[in-house]
């Protein structure tokens, strides 16, 4: 946890000190790219994981973005994204237990026309979350059904995105931030006191941009970083107002090497609430490896 933190805060002061330097001349980044860079990453890991984790022999996160828009350079769009969250546990018969469906819509908006040194993109969603299960919550001793259990909740979140490129390092630079809010009503009442109707995401992503960038073909390898941070309100559990349990941390670095068109390889360093469906009431600290396409292109 400490080392993760320890992670964090260096890429968080190295990313202050791009910011610092001079960034004209300002390259616009495509209302589409801006959409992608904001969502989840498609990955597949490898069963190498370390951490506290139950042993996997992969997880698979499947984000397929179907934009909705008049042309390219629209500054109102809508992308529709069917989100699925797979995990096949390596036991007997290796099952694939309870997978996240996560349908969403999202509508994004750019400020500017025509922006001139940085651009900033209002963004709302609204998702769905669940587990395709019908069982009890609840076991009979009162533990959560984590195999069977029915898990759903319905939210809203809305944040702002901004967006800048420096010139003296050659990368775009991203910072978003957002509110998660599950209304009352829209979550099964056995969540309710145990799982947070209420979130703040950050989220802070650099892209490095290969030198030979405007070539057809990629001749230098290209990496990214990013960094998030989400806080946790309300009723959990029994935890205090200001607590690290309410914290949750994830740093990914993406390696895309010359020889790979589409894919490249991540190693990705989290510390929080496991994030699949019910299995929110458990807390995951792990590194992990695996393959992951790119997300912004130039």
């Amino acid at each position: 946890m400490k080392k993760i933190i320890v992670l964090l805060l260096a890429f968080v002061s190295f990313l202050q000190g791009m910011s610092q330097e001079n960034v004209n001349p300002f390259q616009p980044v495509n209302l589409a790219d801006i959409a992608e860079v904001n969502h989840t990453n498609n990955y597949i890991t490898f069963p190498t994981d370390i951490g506290n984790m139950a042993p996997l022999w992969f997880e698979a996160n499947i984000v397929p973005n179907f934009f909705i828009r008049k042309s390219k350079n629209a500054r109102l769009m809508g992308v529709l994204t069917p989100q699925i969250i797979l995990r096949m546990y390596q036991e007997e018969s290796f099952p694939v237990r309870t997978p996240s469906y996560i349908p969403q819509i999202t509508i994004y908006y750019a400020l500017e026309a025509n922006p001139i040194k940085s651009q900033y993109t209002l963004f709302g969603r609204f998702a769905h979350h669940s587990n395709g299960q019908e069982g009890d919550f609840y076991l009979p001793d009162n533990s959560i059904n984590l195999i069977s259990g029915n898990f759903a909740t319905n939210f809203v979140q809305a944040g702002l995105i901004y967006n800048r490129f420096n010139e003296t390092y050659n990368a775009a630079q991203f910072y978003s931030t957002s509110l998660e809010v599950h209304p009352p009503g829209w979550s099964l009442e056995e969540m309710d006191g145990k799982y947070s109707m209420v979130r703040w995401h950050n989220a802070f992503s650099i892209y490095k941009i290969p030198l030979h960038k405007k070539q057809e073909t990629q001749n230098a390898p290209s990496i990214s970083m990013k960094a998030e941070v989400m806080w946790m309100f309300g009723k959990v559990n029994d935890w205090r107002a200001i607590t690290t349990n309410r914290l949750n941390l994830n740093f990914t670095f993406f390696y895309h090497p010359s020889f790979l068109e589409d894919i490249g390889l991540f190693v990705e360093l989290y510390s929080g609430m496991d994030y699949y469906n019910i299995y929110f009431n458990e807390k995951v600290e792990v590194i992990r490896f695996g393959i992951m396409t790119e997300k912004l292109r130039f």
